[in-house]
């Protein structure tokens, strides 16, 4: 019984893997290798010089710049107004309270092919069109990590707050000293969702960004696709650098995201 569910586990993984695999195993074929009848695992000749290729073929490096910025901008911005905006619907109370924080919820609902076209206009009409900024700014706020982190606060025992009030601290004292500390599982997994999301978002940009000044690593790598056709090992070398930075930031931050699974127990609140 064991053997077979482990058996069944590793054959999960290994579905799960395996496009990871084959983009790699591409990334290191010659672009006619690619096509050859039948497929082959690994390559015959290992093109080591297809990543280099694909950096210098295409300005790879201002593709790669840009998305860091405009990652790490939103993913910052997230993280500011999600931990106040949390701690405001977690602890203070004002006529609303309840009923702002379930419109707030609401906006979840709402896919984004739905506002990119208003989100367009708008960025037009103050001349933003082709800037960071509207990279930036409209992706900046995030309902889902307003929710995640007050649920979390809301864990918190009052006392701790309340010792705090006595010694005469300020609502924002308390947040910066006593709920960010305690949430940092909640905030490394909401900052490894928010910059893998950006790092790989593809419509607003798509719609946003007019030329490869600005564009992201998604849309450069729609270039590699020519009047000449597909550079299919040079797209999958791209595609494999651009994983990286979502693969090192897992591994630097997989202590939070393991203590942020045990999130979901206490997202009832008290």
């Amino acid at each position: 019984m064991r053997a077979g569910l482990h058996g069944g586990m590793v054959l999960l993984v290994a579905t799960f893997l395996f496009p990871f695999f084959w983009m790699v195993s591409n990334a290191l074929r010659t672009d006619a290798e690619i096509f050859a009848v039948p497929p082959r695992l690994l390559p015959d000749s290992w093109e080591w010089g297809n990543f280099s290729a694909a950096w210098s073929y295409l300005p790879f490096g201002q593709f790669f710049l840009n998305s860091m910025l405009v990652a790490a901008a939103i993913t910052a911005i997230v993280l500011v107004v999600s931990s106040l905006a949390a701690y405001a619907f977690a602890r203070l109370r004002f006529p609303g309270n309840g009923g702002l924080f379930l419109l707030y919820l609401a906006t979840l609902m709402v896919p984004q092919a739905v506002i990119v076209i208003p989100l367009f206009l708008m960025m037009s009409a103050i001349g933003w069109v082709d800037t960071y900024q509207a990279l930036i700014i409209p992706m900046a706020f995030s309902s889902f990590g307003t929710f995640l982190l007050r649920q979390f606060f809301l864990t918190i025992p009052r006392e701790l707050e309340e010792a705090a009030l006595i010694d005469g601290a300020t609502r924002l004292r308390i947040l910066l000293t006593v709920f960010v500390p305690l949430a940092r599982p909640a905030l490394g997994l909401l900052a490894l969702f928010t910059f893998t999301g950006q790092w790989n978002s593809f419509l607003w940009p798509l719609i946003v960004i007019n030329g490869p000044e600005h564009a992201t690593i998604p849309l450069g790598l729609t270039l590699f696709q020519g009047q000449q056709g597909i550079e299919w090992n040079y797209m999958m070398a791209g595609a494999t650098i651009s994983m990286l930075p979502g693969f090192l930031l897992t591994v630097l931050l997989h202590r939070f995201i393991f203590k942020g699974i045990a999130i979901g127990s206490g997202l009832g609140g008290r």
